[in-house]
């Protein structure tokens, strides 16, 4: 009987891996190892590829694509949503983000019944105070809550305007033609907030003047506080909140002076602009990319082949060098697993949104089928998953 059960829970087991490392399909995505890539789809106004690749034990990178209706209400607007979220500490405010931003967005939408900044930081400001009602329910059995934060990076498209929102390092990019040459140029569209940045750097000291540890250069990179490299995030209530900053949080988490006003800001910078027949493609991406790839690498890559599996080509080129920077083969590189990963590279999300211009130049009057897909890959913690336990590649399509 017992040796019944055994080879049950061992096909279970085998069943659930297979699923998941080696099958697919053209709408939920591919998983490859610790890669999973979806990579071609439509999105309102033309294509769209996706690639994440896990470094972390838990996935701590988030992403999702969204088009359609931007508002709970069935008028609109309508376009096109992109969020990649880079979480550190932990992946609970990066999967918090994936499941409450966009709606909380739709919602401010239905209100002015309309995208504007007003919407974007709306819906940046309530997700961010949802995040903290958690971290204030959870505080006496999961303190570490106050610890976890996420960089937050959203491109918003509709009726032929873009909006880009960020906070933290991540980065959106766009690609466009020189008129003269057709040389197609890298622009970066959002501003970061890392503290190895001198401007970042002056701006922490300007709003905290009595602090001359408000950034420290420990072990060659500046953090702020000596604790953490952005200055901008949801989450990382520690450094937000007095109230989160004492025991029985970790005392490494801890500062010696009490918080009077707070160290982070979860203020997204926001940037609009008029989309031009010129513009062909946008790439959002975790930092775990432009820590190996330039902006205009990664534009010509994408440039210079077929719009189809553009994000796991740059996920393909950011690996290869992270290989190169450490004199291994990118194949060897491969066949390290979760957890030691990091030591290698971060988790890695690239998202591509082809800028198709005739349908740009229609967008007011487009009413595409709803897309939503999430990005993230089957993240089966180790040694933790029950053999039949359900599983989820995180990914939907209607």
């Amino acid at each position: 009987m017992l040796s019944r059960l055994i080879n049950f829970l061992q096909k279970c087991w085998q069943r659930t891996l297979d699923r998941h490392m080696h099958t697919g399909s053209d709408t939920t995505g591919w998983q490859d190892g610790l890669l999973w890539y979806k990579d071609s789809g439509q999105h309102l106004i033309g294509d769209f590829s996706m690639a994440v690749v896990q470094a972390n034990n838990l996935l701590e990178d988030q992403s999702q694509i969204e088009s359609g209706s931007l508002s709970l209400l069935d008028s609109g607007p309508y376009g096109t949503f992109v969020g990649v979220y880079d979480g550190h500490g932990g992946p609970e405010t990066s999967r918090y983000i994936n499941d409450h931003l966009f709606q909380n967005l739709k919602r401010f939408a239905a209100e002015q019944n309309s995208m504007s900044v007003d919407v974007i930081q709306n819906a940046f400001q309530a997700t961010e105070e949802g995040f903290i009602s958690v971290v204030a329910k959870e505080w006496s059995m999961k303190p570490q809550l106050a610890a976890v934060g996420s960089c937050c990076l959203v491109g918003v498209i509709c009726n032929g305007t873009l909006y880009i929102a960020n906070l933290g390092d991540s980065r959106a990019v766009l690609g466009r033609v020189v008129r003269e040459t057709g040389q197609v140029l890298a622009i970066q569209l959002s501003a970061e907030h890392n503290a190895s940045i001198e401007s970042v750097r002056q701006e922490l000291h300007s709003m905290h003047p009595d602090d001359s540890q408000i950034v420290v250069l420990k072990h060659n990179v500046w953090r702020v506080k000596g604790l953490i490299q952005v200055s901008r995030s949801v989450g990382d209530v520690y450094l937000k909140k007095a109230e989160f900053n004492r025991e029985p949080l970790y005392a490494k988490f801890r500062l010696r002076e009490p918080i009077k006003k707070p160290i982070l800001s979860a203020d997204p910078s926001i940037s609009v602009l008029q989309l031009q027949p010129h513009d062909k493609f946008l790439i959002f991406a975790s930092d775990g990319l432009w820590e190996h790839l330039s902006n205009q690498e990664a534009v010509d890559i994408v440039q210079n082949q077929p719009h189809h599996g553009s994000a796991k080509r740059l996920v393909k080129a950011a690996l290869q060098e992270a290989a190169k920077k450490r004199e291994m083969r990118y194949s060897d590189l491969k066949n390290i697993d979760r957890g030691i990963r990091r030591h290698f590279h971060d988790d890695i999300t690239v998202i591509v949104v082809f800028l198709d211009s005739d349908l740009v130049s229609r967008a007011s009057s487009l009413r595409g089928p709803t897309l939503s897909i999430r990005g993230g890959g089957i993240n089966i913690p180790a040694k933790t998953l029950s053999p039949c336990a359900a599983t989820s590649t995180e990914i939907s399509a209607t």
